[in-house]
């Protein structure tokens, strides 16, 4: 089979590791006998510097004609002025709007052989493995008005949380439909006591359970969310929730697998189009240094192909490599304990490429 994919390197570490995703890919395609092209393409920080927008044109164009969109990281110090007109968070934004992306999902499962990583005691994330999904195109970060304000001589700042009932309807029902193919419960989350969207956001989870009877729909208040990822992890299942609420408890979330350098996510919409990331940051103090944990990356390559190209038997190539990697203890600097030996970036990636190459 032949498909297309845009790489969006970014800022950071993240050419470091999509160049070692993109390996992966190369080697799954020679295995597995299909063609994969790559097309690499600006965002972030490095597009402002050379184009002067944070996501230019000719990069959404592309993503707009790719099969799939895997991306590293964006951000810096460089480019932190809060008086900035353009920032490289922007360009993320923008590009979720553009392919109409409007659920992110985030797969939360700590490997048993890295429970001493976890800043949690190992029975409290024992059994831990759910699924976060992240509404991504409504919420605070894109409703309007969206300003400063001078009155009176005092200098104040407003955003606005808006959503349609469309927008709450269509996110709602993926964590639905992911339930059912799991462990049949959904957790809602929400601030329904305080805030007039969250109600909206309960009233129609509410009556949209009566299309999934055989689903055990929660309503937890964000707060508790929060509090319940830190004492009981393994209650959940699929979390579904707003933009906002989804960006703080994913990366608390993250944490408990004991690296955000380990996890992927996707981010997808109404087609098979979808656009691939490690949750980690850019992390600009390991850029180049050939040091950075590149499975984030890699795992994010292999959804990339379970969700976008619907080859499954690679995706399960990849991950059943990484899994095998990390139980026979393969360990990267932010994963390894005191005397243990630490593998580069190249070196992790081999680790991985040797396994999928071997694996029948």
């Amino acid at each position: 089979m032949n498909f297309h994919i845009v790489t969006l390197p970014g800022d950071g570490i993240g050419p470091d590791v999509t160049n070692e995703a993109v390996r992966v890919l190369k080697n799954i395609a020679e295995k597995f006998g299909h063609q994969f092209s790559f097309e690499q393409q600006l965002i972030g920080g490095i597009a402002i510097d050379e184009t002067g927008s944070a996501l230019p044109d000719e990069t959404l164009r592309a993503c707009l004609n790719a099969d799939a969109v895997l991306l590293g990281a964006v951000g810096g110090p460089k480019w932190d002025d809060p008086r900035a007109k353009t920032r490289p968070e922007d360009g993320l934004l923008a590009i979720r709007k553009g392919l109409g992306l409007f659920a992110n999902l985030r797969p939360v499962k700590p490997h048993p052989a890295l429970a001493f990583a976890s800043p949690l005691r190992e029975e409290k994330i024992r059994g831990v493995d759910f699924v976060v999904v992240r509404e991504l195109t409504g919420g605070l970060y894109f409703g309007k008005p969206k300003e400063r304000r001078q009155e009176n001589g005092h200098l104040s700042a407003v955003d606005t949380m808006e959503y349609h009932d469309y927008e709450i309807r269509r996110i709602v029902d993926l964590g639905f439909k992911l339930a059912q193919a799991r462990k049949k419960k959904l957790a809602s989350v929400d601030k329904a006591n305080v805030l007039a969207s969250s109600r909206l956001w309960r009233e129609i989870a509410t009556e949209m359970h009566a299309d999934y009877p055989d689903v055990k729909l929660d309503h937890v208040l964000v707060d508790t969310a929060a509090m319940r990822l830190v004492t009981a992890p393994a209650s959940f299942d699929v979390i579904v929730t707003e933009n906002t609420f989804g960006d703080i408890l994913t990366d608390e979330a993250a944490v408990l697998v004991g690296s955000m350098g380990l996890l992927p996510s996707a981010s997808l919409g109404e087609g098979t189009r979808g656009l691939y990331e490690p949750i980690h940051g850019s992390a600009p103090d390991i850029a180049g240094k050939g040091i950075a944990n590149p499975l984030g990356s890699i795992l994010s390559a292999a959804m990339l192909l379970r969700h976008s190209l619907k080859l499954e038997d690679e995706a399960n190539a990849i991950e059943r490599a990484v899994d095998e990697l990390l139980s026979e203890g393969c360990r990267s600097a932010d994963i390894a304990r005191e005397g243990e030996r630490v593998l580069g970036t190249s070196e992790m990636t081999e680790q991985v490429v040797k396994r999928v190459i071997s694996n029948q």
